[in-house]
């Protein structure tokens, strides 16, 4: 192993402990907030979808952007990540279509190594390298390209020379135009198990479309970003790692302790009953690995926004389930109903 991926999976293996991340947290969470508050008004209409990727990059949970084109997608991640402070070979970004070749993604097999009959690629400033990954247009992806993504996001590893080797990515965004219902694509819909509409705003906000699109032209103009850093991608890690041991030490107690101490019963049953309400009747695919995914989720909502423990509100998440485009806006309504949301 090189000394630079070495020294990846030596950064892959950082860990907090709780003692180190307890009187930190609540920094941590106001940045977040902040960033989330202060990132919203460099858009129109947006704060939505920004808090569902404050939400997804603390749980570490895929989030898939869809809407046509010109509808601030790419503007949102990229924004977004610089508002994490990420730099150079921290981000990458890719748009993808049925010609894409693994390469373009995981980088080109090195072929002086080829030639004494290794098979290693070249990764550098490619997504194994990178801790934020933007893939747009996801769904137009051949065979080749899934397979090798599906092994990314299931286990944070590629291959190198028949080995797996850990990437470093913490945060995958994609977008698409549609959600396309072809069979072979449902694992890979299945893995983002929140989605979310970006949608137009010039017919409800033309005003402020204009007035927001002319400053972001003058901020380019002049290399201006105002919205840099204003947290950190290492305050998202450590938010996640102060959660995954208060969950672990519920366990630890007894199990089933951690859904018990922040999850209260008539939340807890509410939301059984709303994902039992969409299968049955709006036929949404709820899998076993979506409900366990969903509880990190609400979790991580419920902690970001109230500290800890779920609450009604935390459920509007299950707005961002369902795996079809043309149920998109039925599912927001029909929780929104059984939320009582007015």
């Amino acid at each position: 192993m090189t000394g630079k991926a070495q020294g990846a999976t030596e950064e892959l293996s950082r860990s907090y402990t709780f003692d180190e991340l307890k009187d930190q947290i609540e920094p941590i969470r106001a940045r977040i907030k902040n960033m989330i508050n202060a990132l919203s008004g460099y858009f129109v209409d947006k704060s939505e979808i920004l808090e569902l990727m404050a939400i997804a990059t603390l749980a570490q949970e895929p989030l898939l952007l869809i809407g046509r084109p010109g509808t601030a997608k790419s503007d949102l991640v990229v924004r977004f990540c610089q508002s994490i402070g990420l730099q150079g070979n921290e981000y990458f970004e890719y748009m993808l279509t049925k010609f894409t070749e693994p390469s373009e993604i995981v980088g080109p097999i090195d072929i002086n190594l080829l030639k004494d009959g290794r098979y290693l690629r070249r990764v550098q400033g490619k997504l194994p390298e990178a801790s934020v990954v933007f893939l747009d247009e996801i769904f137009k992806s051949n065979s080749a390209i899934l397979n090798t993504l599906l092994t990314i996001i299931n286990e944070r590893k590629f291959y190198q020379d028949g080995k797996p080797v850990p990437v470093r990515m913490r945060m995958l965004f994609a977008a698409t135009n549609e959600i396309p219902e072809f069979t072979e694509l449902d694992a890979l819909k299945d893995r983002f198990i929140l989605k979310v509409e970006s949608r137009s705003v010039k017919d409800r906000h033309f005003d402020d479309l204009i007035d927001s699109g002319l400053a972001g032209d003058i901020y380019k103009a002049f290399n201006r970003r105002p919205w840099e850093d204003l947290c950190a991608l290492e305050d998202f890690e450590k938010a996640k790692s102060y959660l995954d041991h208060i969950m672990r030490q519920g366990e630890q107690e007894e199990k089933g302790s951690d859904r018990a101490r922040y999850f209260p019963p008539d939340v807890y049953s509410l939301f059984k009953r709303i994902l039992k309400t969409l299968e049955k009747e709006d036929g949404v695919e709820i899998s076993d690995r979506k409900v366990v995914k969903l509880y990190r989720l609400l979790r991580a909502r419920a902690f970001l926004y109230h500290g800890g423990v779920i609450q009604k509100s935390d459920l509007v998440l299950l707005r961002y389930i369902p795996n079809r485009i043309q149920d998109i806006q039925i599912i927001r309504e029909k929780v929104d109903r059984l939320l009582k949301i007015e």
